[in-house]
């Protein structure tokens, strides 16, 4: 039942993480920094530290009470993942929902996977996974090859947006379509899949706050096993580094395109802008939340991050054929798109049929 909870949780984060930049779309007459930010606050400022004192009311103490150079090393690993949501951002805005997703978190799933696990092999710490562990167990090596499945399937994603490139530029332009741009694309979906695994890391280098919260959790509740939340109060450190790097980098843009003004410009569907601009950056959020909840059921290492990310490439490859994003491609172009997820469904079939040998 560990495992099958734990796959739900991470399914319920997955489709949260993939569903959130739909709201943004109906967003009107706002410039894409304004609307960012505006869901970056919910995102990276209010809910989380809401979510934690829900779940763990004395998680200010437990902040209050670590060491500064765990709460520095957590930060800072948010500062870098806040480039990487950044570009995430600006990753969907040139390729779409679908393409978007599934380069970045791809690339994400590898670093977030691979890089602690080999981190682990240099700097051995009790009840981490090596990637040497990984790779001589059983279980590992399926967990491996749910990856590499995984980034088989990334390729062919890859390979629908190049088709779908050369599809668009035989029909006519669009806004949609206009926006497409697969080099500009690539460029930012690489720099976002590799600094997004940061946030795996972040998870780590602020485990010794979730296990202070874990075991205030226990003394109250004797016998019932691990916190579902403990996690979230390590995400009000990582998230403070993210709205460091996008708060500063909005501002930015805002006075370089002078659109300062869209904050309070009547001539825009104010209310509704923001109503979207908050219910975008809080699904944003609730992707952690349950990814903490699925986390403490599988572990943290490899699987749960890869499970977290195939889930996020799954839905928002969904979402893309739902919003049409595919529709004015050829069969050819569209095939090779659900050849990509086809894969993508299969790692996750892989990954956690791994950790059900665990």
């Amino acid at each position: 039942m560990q495992i099958i909870f734990g796959v739900i949780f991470h399914f319920i984060g997955g489709f949260a993480s993939g569903s959130f930049y739909i709201p943004y779309k109906k967003v009107k007459g706002w410039a894409w920094e304004s609307y960012w930010i505006v869901g970056g606050i919910f995102s990276w400022l209010i809910v989380p530290p809401l979510a934690a004192y829900l779940t763990i009311p004395a998680f200010g103490e437990i902040i209050k009470h670590t060491s500064g150079s765990i709460l520095g090393l957590t930060y800072f690993f948010g500062l870098l993942w806040g480039i990487g949501g950044l570009t995430y951002g600006l990753g969907v805005r040139y390729l779409g929902v679908s393409l978007g997703s599934s380069i970045i978190l791809g690339l994400s799933s590898v670093f977030g996977a691979l890089l602690p696990s080999i981190y682990y092999d240099l700097n051995p710490k009790e009840g981490k996974d090596s990637f040497t562990h990984i790779i001589s167990s059983p279980w590992g090596q399926w967990v491996v090859a749910g990856l590499l499945v995984c980034v088989l399937g990334i390729i062919f994603c890859g390979r629908a947006g190049m088709m779908k490139e050369k599809d668009l530029a035989k029909q006519q332009q669009t806004k949609e379509s206009a926006e497409f741009k697969i080099g500009l694309g690539l460029a930012v979906a690489i720099v976002s899949g590799i600094l997004s695994a940061c946030f795996a890391f972040g998870i780590d280098a602020g485990k010794d706050m979730a296990n202070e919260a874990n075991t205030i959790w226990k003394s109250l509740h004797p016998g019932q096993g691990e916190f579902l939340y403990q996690n979230n109060v390590t995400y009000v450190i990582i998230l403070w580094g993210g709205l460091t790097t996008n708060l500063f980098w909005c501002m930015v843009l805002n006075i370089r395109n002078k659109t300062f003004g869209d904050y309070t410009n009547k001539q825009t569907p104010l209310l509704s802008n923001y109503i979207f601009s908050a219910l975008a950056g809080t699904t944003w959020f609730l992707q952690f939340f349950f990814y903490g909840m699925g986390e403490s059921k599988l572990g943290n290492g490899a699987s749960s991050w890869i499970l977290h990310m195939a889930f996020i490439i799954l839905v928002a490859n969904v979402w893309g054929l739902v919003l049409k994003e595919w529709s004015a491609v050829s069969k050819k172009t569209l095939y090779t798109i659900l050849t990509g997820i086809l894969f993508i469904i299969i790692s996750i079939m892989i990954v956690g049929y791994g950790n059900s040998i665990k």
